[in-house]
């Protein structure tokens, strides 16, 4: 698989909230930094962290309209959205749809390093 087979097999592991597809496409020193500046390093804790955010939104994904690469490298532009413990509301207020950027570096065919999706941020993206 090229860099953006293995980004979009990435995505698609995430959509299907499979944590196995997941874990098998992260090398062990990944890196992930969330929409706060946040840093975790390591696929075993990486795995921990994708269930318990499933687990708080159920029906979690990422929907991507924009994808440039260079080599190794990958800038994604679309969605995320989710629910909150899955709890629907008339007014949708567990509810969130977000524009989001992401920032992927493919190393030895396996994600090195994923950037964060943006949280209610307009017109801005970290890659």
């Amino acid at each position: 698989m090229n860099a953006k087979d293995i980004f979009y097999a990435f995505v698609n592991g995430i959509n299907e909230h499979d944590i196995e597809k997941i874990y098998s496409l992260m090398d062990d020193d990944h890196v992930f930094f969330d929409a706060w500046g946040e840093k975790i390093t390591g696929k075993d804790k990486m795995k921990n962290g994708w269930e318990g955010y499933f687990k708080l939104f159920p029906d979690y994904k990422i929907e991507i309209t924009d994808v440039y690469s260079c080599g190794n490298k990958m800038a994604a532009f679309g969605f995320a959205s989710g629910t909150f413990e899955n709890r629907k509301t008339e007014t949708n207020e567990n509810y969130y749809k977000v524009p989001a950027a992401w920032q992927a570096e493919i190393m030895s065919g396996k994600m090195s390093l994923r950037g964060a999706e943006l949280r209610g941020i307009l017109n801005v993206a970290l890659v």
